[in-house]
């Protein structure tokens, strides 16, 4: 049995039949994947919720290498680097594109899982192509954007593919003309003003350092929960009860609401269920601060869906994957 607790963010008490490191992609050719088995980056955007029957495959492989075109930067990433370092890594280049997505935690293998995304950036907006590895023919495969299948916080790695595609290389593109994001919510004051790259990465992690805790110094996996989608009609509806509720248009049809305005306007901020918490100053983040379990945060999680939802009649999914004992599960709303 290897401990799995120091290899995700939220830290509970867990363990693997057995850990495997990649550091080179052939190395896939020798993993058994007949039975459970579950990829890991730098575990901030999972969680173990007790003891993994199966082996852990953990990317760690390296790599870098940036390809100029006329218009535009190429850059290939190995699944294994840390995603942070790399848009600082490109910013010190002179290589914009990525600034609003700055001190998002994982690896880069974990974006395209998850179509990271923040501050109106997704990364299927600098997204090129990926190469990985696929299980069922034993062969490497390149994907392009529309085979990702990219969506709000989901992938065809989440869907059609989940268990049976390991990410080993995501190749971005990144235009050498570069225009500033600042539509999103803090970043509007940075409007009208002279900016570059820089200065956006660094106000973006001024926000985010100023909401969300270090999981060195608090355990946690960043906003637990997707922010909903829903109709225009619920929204205006909401927005008629709740003058002061944020919303985000998705498109003509759909709205985008904040999960965390719902969490707290619940009255859950701060609010504890044995070792769990609700974080105090972003309700989006649930903390691990008295060496919980995963009974505790799943009962926390359905604490928080169901109280929602009686309130707003919104429901919240998890942003986190969930790791039972035999692989991942979704947790939808449990109503009654």
């Amino acid at each position: 049995m290897q401990s799995l607790q120091s290899l995700h963010t939220f830290a509970l008490p867990a363990n693997c039949q057995k850990l495997v490191r990649i550091t080179m992609s052939e190395q896939l050719h020798t993993v058994d994947f007949c039975q459970p088995f579950f990829i890991l980056g730098e575990g901030s955007n999972c969680v173990f919720l007790n003891d993994f029957e199966g082996t852990v495959i953990q990317m760690a492989n390296r790599g870098i290498e940036v390809k100029e075109l006329d218009d535009y930067y190429l850059v290939h990433v190995a699944a294994g680097e840390n995603w942070h370092q790399l848009v600082m890594k490109l910013l010190e280049m002179g290589i914009a594109g990525l600034e609003n997505l700055a001190l998002i935690p994982g690896t880069i293998g974990a974006a395209p899982v998850q179509n990271i995304g923040a501050y109106g950036v997704e990364l299927a907006d600098v997204f090129s192509h990926l190469v990985g590895f696929n299980i069922d023919e034993q062969t490497f495969e390149t994907l392009d954007k529309s085979a990702c299948q990219f969506g709000y916080r989901d992938s065809v790695f989440k869907q059609a593919l989940q268990g049976r595609f390991v990410i080993t290389e995501v190749v971005l593109k990144l235009p050498k003309k570069w225009q500033p994001v600042l539509e999103y919510g803090p970043l509007r004051d940075l409007q009208n003003t002279e900016v570059d790259a820089k200065r956006v990465a660094q106000r973006v992690m001024q926000i985010r350092r100023s909401k969300l805790p270090d999981p060195e110094l608090c355990a946690n996996a960043g906003s637990f929960f997707k922010n909903p989608v829903v109709s225009r009609e619920v929204a205006k509806t909401l927005c008629e009860r709740y003058q002061n509720m944020p919303t985000y248009p998705v498109d003509d049809e759909k709205v985008k609401l904040a999960a965390g305005w719902l969490i707290e306007q619940a009255g859950l901020k701060g609010h504890r269920i044995g070792g769990i918490r609700v974080y105090d100053k972003q309700a989006l983040v649930l903390v691990n601060d008295e060496q919980g379990d995963g009974e505790e945060l799943l009962a926390m999680i359905t604490y928080i869906q169901k109280t929602v939802f009686d309130k707003f009649m919104v429901e919240l999914i998890p942003e986190v994957r969930l790791i039972g004992c035999s692989g991942e599960f979704s947790k939808g709303v449990e109503h009654g």
